[in-house]
C-alpha cells in the first residue's frame, strides 16, 4: 500500500466521521483548519536542556554551590527506644 493510498484512507475516514455535523460546525472545523495551516511551525528545541528546567544564575557554579552548603540546616532528633 503506497503513502497516497494510506492518506486517501485517512482523510476518508475522517469525513465519515465528520459528515453528519451541522453546518456551522463543518465552517468552524474549516476555519481552524485553515488558521492552523497559516500558523508556522515552532521549531523544536531537541536539546538536553529542554527536558530540564535550566537555572540561570549570575554566580559561577563554585560560588552558587558554597552558597547551598552555607544554607543547608541539619537537625538531629533522637529517638528512644
Amino acid at each position: 500500500m503506497s503513502a497516497a493510498d494510506i492518506n486517501t484512507n485517512i482523510v476518508d475516514s475522517y469525513y465519515t466521521l465528520l459528515r453528519n455535523l451541522s453546518p456551522n460546525n463543518k465552517l468552524e472545523l474549516i476555519a481552524r483548519l485553515s488558521k492552523s495551516m497559516k500558523t508556522p511551525k515552532k521549531a523544536k528545541d531537541n536539546s538536553w536542556k529542554s527536558l530540564f528546567g535550566a537555572l540561570v544564575v549570575d554566580q559561577s557554579a563554585d560560588e552558587f554551590v558554597e552558597e547551598l552548603k552555607k544554607d543547608r540546616k541539619f537537625s538531629r532528633k533522637e529517638i528512644d527506644l
